[in-house]
């Protein structure tokens, strides 16, 4: 006895090409969302360093940031002279006079700015900030070392309107004073005397934009400077004043 072949007829799919069809929109199925978890994986990545950039330029704030060809922005620790304690004192005030935030904006969540896109919360120490939400590290460091936030020098050299130093008989006649905020609300007054021939050094001084002053103690006659600390270089100025007082 002859027995026909079962087939589907015209246009029809057999057993098998159905099988591959169901295994083909399986392997696509897979690589779509290998694909899709990849993609999502990579924006998180992308959120937060990008708020770790954020929250850094809200510590220290940024170098390309100028006012008169002067930079003006020294975030958190150039207005407080201390890095903050933690996260949280960016938007709200831990009790310093100096503070003039907040520095990072938490408009919804006023939690989320201290978590990465994993929901994990950021790791802060030293001059790092660390979001370990992806299984490995991603580090956001916003200075080589905390003395090139916290402890810079400003030296320079004073000079009467007729390009003389002081000399030694009126080097001690004068108080060269730099006031900076002390790190915990409060006013520091770094003071020297310059050398005879001018020269004067003050330090440690943390970064931020400071007002330099000249005291002539006799004459109670007092000069003022803007000048900016930079992190981590030594800031030069050279003062000449406008009248010859020696």
């Amino acid at each position: 006895m002859r027995v026909n072949a079962c087939h589907n007829g015209p246009g029809g799919f057999t057993l098998i090409e159905m099988i591959m069809v169901i295994v083909i929109i399986g392997i696509l199925a897979t690589i779509a969302t290998i694909n899709l978890g990849s993609t999502l994986e990579t924006t998180k990545y992308e959120a937060t360093k990008a708020e770790l950039d954020a929250l850094a330029r809200a510590i220290v704030g940024s170098p390309e940031t100028h006012v008169a060809g002067a930079r003006s922005d020294f975030g958190y620790v150039g207005d407080v002279g201390a890095l903050p304690p933690d996260l949280d004192a960016l938007t709200a005030n831990p009790g310093y006079a100096t503070w003039d935030g907040p520095y990072i904006s938490a408009d919804f969540d006023p939690d989320d700015f201290k978590k990465d896109a994993w929901g994990m919360g950021y790791v802060y120490f030293g001059a790092t900030l660390r979001s370990v939400g992806s299984g490995s590290n991603i580090d956001k460091v916003f200075a080589p070392d905390v003395n090139d936030l916290l402890a810079n020098t400003v030296y320079g050299c004073l000079l009467d309107a007729g390009g003389n130093p002081p000399g030694a008989t009126y080097a001690d006649s004068i108080s060269i004073e730099l006031p900076y905020p002390d790190g915990s609300g409060g006013i520091a007054i770094a003071r020297v005397t310059p050398q005879a021939d001018g020269y004067f050094t003050l330090a440690p001084i943390p970064m931020g934009n400071r007002v330099l002053r000249i005291v002539f103690v006799p004459e109670h006659d007092t000069t003022s400077i803007d000048i900016s600390v930079c992190p981590g270089k030594a800031t030069l100025i050279n003062v000449t004043l406008t009248t010859d007082l020696w």
